[in-house]
């Protein structure tokens, strides 16, 4: 019993410390709330009427204060409705907030959206080749082909990389989520083992990968299958599964750079 007093009295010694600590922490997570979603004209119309509902109330305007009470209810379904939007945005943004998620969200980075493409384009029998900057500039490879500096999304894949677009033939250039380049042509490996049956595209991996520390992804157009060129060699017909691990590993995506994307699986229903 007295071990449970102690703990008690030290509860009780701490609970305002704990109190401000909660208090801080909800106000902060409001905060943010209302810069993300563009709240901002919501907070100044409560700001007003509250401030109108204070001043009456301390000058004593009894009418003022006895019209707000009787039209409060109306008042709050009007700001309701005029606000509609801006609240939609702040719960949308509450339910998606990883502090109030119960159980495991799944979290993606740049590579499940190359993955994604990948998968739909090997499936439909179509090339892609896909190359990941590291440390070595390559700006000369770059250069070769139409640059875009746009947001890497598995939707643009699949479009650069469908039947008779113009950058189809080519590789594109990712780095750090963005899609650099397409259309780019590759040097070809000077390899003589290396498996007749292999393409031009594989080649053009390999070729690259033996003259710089990028990671190149290859779709082929004949087979479907899904390989990796690193260090010189081709990794080939690897799994959705390895193909993250390995990529992750090699391209250093810690859990701290996963992102909760809520557009990532916009084809994954499909595969």
């Amino acid at each position: 019993m007295k071990a449970l007093d102690n703990i008690i009295s030290i509860y009780f010694y701490l609970s305002p410390v704990i109190d401000v600590a909660i208090l801080t922490f909800l106000l902060y997570q409001i905060y943010t709330l209302i810069v993300k979603t563009n709240s901002i004209q919501l907070v100044k119309a409560f700001v007003i009427v509250g401030v109108f509902y204070a001043l009456a109330f301390l000058l004593h305007l009894d009418t003022i204060t006895w019209v707000f009470n009787k039209i409060a209810p109306v008042f709050i379904v009007a700001f309701a409705i005029v606000f509609q939007p801006e609240m939609r945005k702040i719960f949308l943004k509450l339910g998606q907030s990883q502090w109030f998620a119960f159980g495991k969200r799944s979290k993606h980075t740049y590579v499940d959206s190359v993955l994604i493409a990948a998968e739909m384009l090997s499936q439909q029998k179509r090339g892609m080749l896909a190359v990941f900057v590291r440390h070595t500039k390559l700006e000369d490879f770059i250069k070769t082909g139409t640059k875009l500096n746009a947001d890497l999304s598995s939707s643009l894949l699949v479009t650069i990389f469908g039947k008779d677009t113009p950058l189809h033939d080519g590789a594109c250039f990712i780095q750090g989520g963005k899609l650099i380049a397409a259309g780019c042509f590759l040097p070809l490996s000077e390899q003589y083992d290396i498996k007749k049956t292999f393409g031009t595209r594989h080649r053009a991996a390999l070729g690259l990968s033996e003259i710089s520390d990028c990671v190149v992804l290859v779709v082929s157009e004949e087979t479907g299958a899904l390989s990796l060129a690193y260090d010189s060699k081709l990794h080939y017909d690897l799994k959705i599964a390895e193909l993250t691990r390995i990529l992750e590993n090699l391209l250093e995506i810690t859990p701290d750079s996963y992102e909760v994307e809520d557009t990532i699986d916009e084809h994954k229903g499909s595969l």
